[in-house]
């Protein structure tokens, strides 16, 4: 199914299948794509909703509405509901009618304004998004479809990710940070977000100088092929010592990997306390 998706596309539906595991949702709704393209997509949402559009509001409204559960492991597959599989289903349709090849963040969007009477319907349609003049507005905008994204390929990816890790163990704070991309999210073990490698940047030594003491050490437990074209890895840290918190902890880093232009990158790294000894 994922074959056409846009670099884009893949990374929003990564980012709403990471929105329904926070929420501890059995399936990736409506409401968790309409998530993720607020995620990925920013300048897109932006064009549609406005430049005044309060994206914190949009999850506030979200979050009023559905139950909130335990949170579900990254290591765990959420399956579409039926309203997201015809969600992707429209998209594909959109972008076939458009005369384009990928399916893309745009493509998304339409297929979610198609499927009528969905939560993230009604809030789109509720700050006056329509289904045609949106349509018509993507359409004048869009280039030629040509975001063709090349297959993964693992031994890239995986130096990508150990060049990665050993600038984190030699304390190499410039070159580590090059490794994320520009709209990087990262959770920290405290579980406090950042979001934009600038931001990360400047607080690069004080958020991963942990993990680059002598007596850490770190393996690699899995790196994956996501269904959305993307590298999934997970990191075990052992001997992990923080300030102020129990020596020797273990840290599971999550890291998802994608194209940036011509380059692998970190487009997300979450930090997951998972064990004291």
């Amino acid at each position: 199914m994922f074959e056409r998706y846009s670099k884009g596309a893949r990374l929003a539906v990564f980012y709403a299948r990471y929105e329904a595991s926070q929420y501890g949702s059995r399936y990736i709704e409506t409401e968790h794509i309409l998530l993720g393209l607020l995620w990925e997509e920013g300048a897109l949402m932006g064009q549609v909703l406005g430049p005044h559009e309060d994206k914190a509001q949009i999850r506030g409204e979200i979050e009023k509405v559905i139950a909130r559960g335990e949170r579900i492991s990254t290591a765990v597959e959420i399956p579409l509901s039926e309203e997201s599989k015809r969600v992707l289903g429209f998209a594909a349709e959109e972008a076939t009618g458009l005369g384009q090849r990928h399916v893309g963040p745009q493509h998304l969007l339409l297929g979610l304004m198609r499927v009528t009477g969905s939560f993230a319907t009604r809030i789109l349609a509720d700050r006056g998004v329509k289904l045609v003049p949106l349509r018509e507005q993507l359409a004048k905008n869009s280039g030629s479809g040509s975001d063709e994204d090349q297959p993964p390929a693992s031994d890239v990816v995986i130096a990508t990710l150990n060049g990665f890790l050993a600038s984190l163990k030699s304390s190499n704070w410039m070159a580590s940070a090059n490794f994320f991309a520009k709209k990087v999210q990262f959770i920290d073990a405290t579980g406090k977000y950042w979001r934009g490698r600038e931001v990360i940047e400047k607080q690069f030594e004080a958020l991963f100088v942990p993990y680059a003491k002598r007596d850490i050490t770190f393996q690699l437990e899995s790196a994956e092929i996501g269904p959305v074209g993307c590298v999934l890895a997970r990191v075990l840290w052992e001997n992990v010592s923080i300030a102020d918190r129990p020596a020797r902890a273990m840290h599971r880093m999550t890291i998802l990997l994608a194209m940036e232009r011509e380059d692998w990158a970190i487009f997300l790294l979450q930090v997951t306390p998972i064990a004291l000894t």
